[in-house]
């Protein structure tokens, strides 16, 4: 399965994709939401999106999500923040919300369970 890992920071997307990898997946990187929605025309078997909320560019990872979701309906979504609780923001329905440092046991699940 091909996932999307949006964060400008790339020791972070690095990291995230790195935990997606060991669980037999394609990862595609992006450093934007601009880059983001490129790499999603560009592979449209892309079947879960992990974005950060805090990014430079056009939008943030929520309008993102929220991009995301009315356009590619079929792709699971994942937000995660270190700046932000998730009662901050309004997400889409069905996304999950992870704070940072992501708990790699969590986080593994969950992409596990969204993308079965």
């Amino acid at each position: 399965m091909k996932i999307l890992v949006v964060d400008d920071e790339p020791l972070i997307r690095l990291g995230l994709a790195f935990q997606i990898m060991e669980l037999g997946h394609e990862v595609v990187e992006a450093g934007s939401a601009d880059e983001a929605i490129g790499e999603l025309e560009r592979h449209p078997d892309i079947r879960l999106l992990v974005t950060d909320i805090d990014m430079p560019g056009s939008m943030d990872g929520v309008r993102l999500a929220h991009f995301v979701r009315e356009r590619w309906p079929p792709v699971a979504l994942v937000v995660v923040s270190g700046k932000l609780a998730l009662g901050d923001v309004a997400l889409p329905s069905g996304c999950r919300f992870f704070e940072k440092p992501v708990r790699d046991e969590l986080f593994r699940d969950a992409i596990r369970e969204m993308i079965a």
